[in-house]
């Protein structure tokens, strides 16, 4: 399977996905209509499948635009569907999904958002996270408890290390400087932060990147317990 990523909006991602075996095209979290179709008419591809992680206008801004254009499925979870606009394909927790060749296992992650899911492409060692996960940090508490954020997070923390993981959002520069206050003795993460500035100096991307990575760097993911993440979330919302 190919991955294509796509800048979008101030700091989002959209990813186009080519599964080499079928030739089925997936895009996930679109956003904005016009970046897809530009992409798509440059390869030559029709889009197939649109797959949302939650209901936010940042994810599913040009579901009914590009739906309309190639008459695509859209794919999402069946207890958000009232706010996946165009959804066909309704999925459960622990479920699964076939996109062309690649076995997908579905993860409920409420945190962010009450309906907010991912995407774990097994063959590959593949998640598509939308906002739960953050290199270094992780989605606002916009309709969740702490409680249920930690618990998704445990839920990620148990895919295999070598997991390649793709979110949302370039937030990883200023996660980085987060982190380093709450950690400043953690040798991995200066040497992370230390690439994280680099790339981002030449405007690269950080995204993806690997679980075993956030394992020793993310302070979200290194929390013990509940309180200790709460106490994390808080202050990073006014840092």
């Amino acid at each position: 399977m190919q991955i294509f990523q796509i800048p979008v909006l101030q700091d989002n991602y959209i990813y186009l996905l080519y599964d080499q075996v079928t030739h089925s095209v997936a895009a996930i979290d679109p956003a904005l209509a016009q970046p897809v179709e530009t992409f798509l008419e440059k390869k030559n591809w029709k889009l197939n499948y649109i797959l949302n992680t939650h209901h936010h206008p940042d994810h599913v801004g040009a579901n009914l635009d590009l739906k309309k254009k190639y008459q695509c499925q859209i794919v999402g979870f069946a207890e958000d569907a009232t706010r996946i606009p165009g959804i066909d394909v309704h999925l459960q927790d622990r479920g699964t999904w076939i996109f062309g060749s690649q076995l997908i296992k579905v993860l409920f992650l409420p945190g962010h958002t009450l309906g907010h899911i991912a995407y774990f492409f097994v063959q590959e060692d593949v998640l598509f996270c939308g906002d739960t996960l953050f290199a270094m940090g992780c989605g606002r508490l916009f309709e969740g408890t702490s409680k249920q954020m930690f618990d998704s997070l445990q839920k990620i923390k148990k895919l295999p290390l070598k997991t390649k993981i793709y979110c949302a959002h370039e937030y990883t520069e200023k996660n980085a400087n987060f982190a380093l206050i709450e950690d400043p003795h953690n040798a991995d993460l200066k040497r992370r932060a230390q690439k994280v500035r680099e790339r981002r100096k030449n405007n690269l991307p950080t995204i993806p990147f690997l679980l075993s990575e956030e394992l020793q760097t993310n302070p979200f993911l290194r929390a013990k317990t509940v309180s200790a993440f709460a106490r994390l979330r808080e202050k990073r919302d006014q840092f």
